[in-house]
């Protein structure tokens, strides 16, 4: 322990020996540091703040009556360009940062690449993060950097004015771009249409009748017929199986029975019974007077027996004709007065009625079948052209709709812009502080204060390790073999002691001095003292 102690005593004393020079360096190091700190250039920070809102309350009242824009990609395109191109090149011109007067490219890349590092750009999401329902906004931050605290503002300003107009003269510029071409392209279809519209009208004119029907095409036109020929021939064919099953049971014994035995009504007046059956029914009712007063072989009984048979075999003859058709022999018969004769009758005068319409419809339909035949060869190409022209009219049609809709939702939405369906709110306007950012100079001072003592005890330790002497008993020994029997002591002890205090002295008052020196350079610092290097290299190379 006592060695260890006697060491550090012993470099302490070697450093004290040196002093003055470690001194010196340590003075010459501030010096030199400090002269760097005065030098370094100073750095003013500007910066600015906006808030962008994209989901205003005027947007989802606009939902489907305007064009859909992502404002939040455009936005990020407009952020983007800032900082690279003729945009860049713009800004710095405008604010001064690169004179109008630099024509060489290579110069002029060099001060825009220092300019676009000293350019922070950061976006924020006001809201909390992943939620889409609590997101308000975006908050795009500008933040510049430069040694001119008045150019740093302008600079800050330069990109927020350029960021808002761009924005908002991208969508107007946007929106009056898709206005005109919308427009152009109306017009255009304007034309088409009512050039297919005239062709439309013409190949009407030239074909009429031959165009398709709302019942379809030219061959479903003519299948349609021949099923409605085909059905109307069927029809027909029943018709005539049921008009000749109601002339069999006309002319059949049933209805001739019942005509046959239908009986007059007598007092009908003139002209009734003269029929065959009426006379029979006289020459009966005569036969029965007759036998009431005479014989059977009274000659009158016999003429009137006659006369009955002579009619009986007449109404024979009647029924007979009835039964083969005679349409005079229902007059003469009386069948026409029979319930049954008559409904036979009339069911069969309906159906000779609906055979006639049948026949009428299907002549039609076979006529009309026959025409479509002969156009069998042309109609279909007349369709063909026809189906063409529609088909472009619909196209043109629809384009020319969703055209109109298109320019319609346009208008609205530059409308809605005008509105402010997008809002900018400048949250802090440019500002800078009025000292600079960087370098912090009172803490640079104090570092190279701390750095020079630490170099000029360096400097010291290194001139005792170089120079060292034998300042003790113990390190004598330590250094020889032989025993330290003794030790001469000072001859002017009371002349040394005073050498050492005045020397003490001397020392302090310096080490004061250097430590007021950290104070004034402190003080100067505070009062905006700045040394201009490159003024100084031109002084001291000139």
């Amino acid at each position: 322990m006592n060695a260890a102690f006697e060491q550090i005593l012993e470099h302490g004393r070697g450093l004290w020996r040196f002093r003055w020079a470690g001194f010196a360096s340590a003075a010459v190091l501030s010096l030199v540091g400090w002269l760097v700190v005065f030098a370094l250039p100073d750095r003013y920070e500007a910066d600015a703040r906006v808030f962008v809102d994209t989901r205003t309350a005027l947007r989802p009242a606009l939902q489907g009556l305007t064009v859909e824009e992502n404002v939040d990609a455009e936005i990020n395109y407009v952020r983007q360009s800032l900082l690279t191109g003729p945009e860049l090149e713009a800004i710095a011109k405008e604010s001064g940062v690169l004179p109008s007067t630099y024509t060489d490219e290579k110069t002029k890349a060099k001060i825009l690449s220092q300019f676009v590092k000293r350019i922070a750009l950061t976006v924020d999401t006001a809201g909390s993060p992943g939620d889409e329902r609590s997101v308000a906004g975006t908050l795009y931050n500008f933040e510049y950097r430069d040694g001119n605290r008045a150019l740093a503002l302008l600079v800050v300003k330069t990109l927020l004015d350029t960021f808002v107009e761009r924005t908002l003269g991208g969508k107007r510029q946007g929106s009056e771009d898709a206005q005109k071409f919308l427009s152009t392209q109306i017009k255009d279809y304007e034309e088409r249409l009512s050039s297919a519209e005239d062709r439309l009208a013409e190949f009407k004119k030239r074909n009429v009748g031959l165009m398709p029907s709302e019942q379809g095409g030219f061959f479903g036109q003519l299948q349609t017929e021949v099923d409605a020929e085909k059905k109307a021939e069927t029809a027909l064919s029943i018709a005539v199986s049921r008009r000749q099953v109601l002339s069999n049971q006309l002319h059949g014994d049933a209805a001739v029975s019942a005509a046959g035995s239908v009986t007059p009504v007598s007092g009908q007046g003139e002209g009734m019974g003269s029929d065959t059956v009426s006379r029979i029914q006289e020459a009966q009712a005569k036969l029965d007077e007759l036998l009431l007063k005479y014989t059977d072989r009274h000659p009158d009984v016999l003429a009137a027996r006659a006369t009955l048979e002579e009619l009986k075999k007449r109404r024979a003859a009647e029924l007979d004709s009835l039964r083969h058709g005679d349409a005079t022999a229902v007059a003469t018969s009386g069948a026409g007065a029979s319930p049954v004769y008559q409904s036979i009758e009339l069911e069969l005068n309906k159906q000779d009625v609906e055979i006639g319409a049948l026949r009428s419809e299907l002549s039609q339909h076979q006529a009309t079948v026959a025409e479509l035949r002969e156009r069998l060869n042309s109609a279909p190409e007349i369709e063909a052209e026809y189906q063409q022209l529609n088909r472009n009219y619909d196209v043109n049609k629809a384009e020319y709709a969703a055209l109109l809709e298109n320019y319609q939702k346009a208008l609205m939405g530059e409308k809605a812009d005008n509105a402010g369906s997008v809002r900018f709110e400048v949250v802090l306007p440019p500002a800078a502080l009025p000292w600079p950012v960087w370098p912090r100079r009172a803490l640079f001072l104090a570092l190279v204060w701390i750095v020079a003592i630490l170099g000029g005890t360096a400097v010291a330790f290194a001139l005792h390790s170089f120079r060292p002497i034998v300042a003790s008993e113990i390190r004598l020994q330590g250094l020889t073999d032989f025993p330290v029997l003794g030790s001469v002591s000072t001859a002017f002890p009371s002349l040394h002691d005073h050498t050492r205090r005045r020397a003490t002295w001397r020392f302090g008052t310096a080490t004061f001095g250097f430590f007021a020196a950290l104070i004034v350079a402190l003080v100067i610092n505070a009062a905006g003292a700045r040394i201009n290097a490159h003024a100084l290299v031109q002084l001291v190379l000139t």
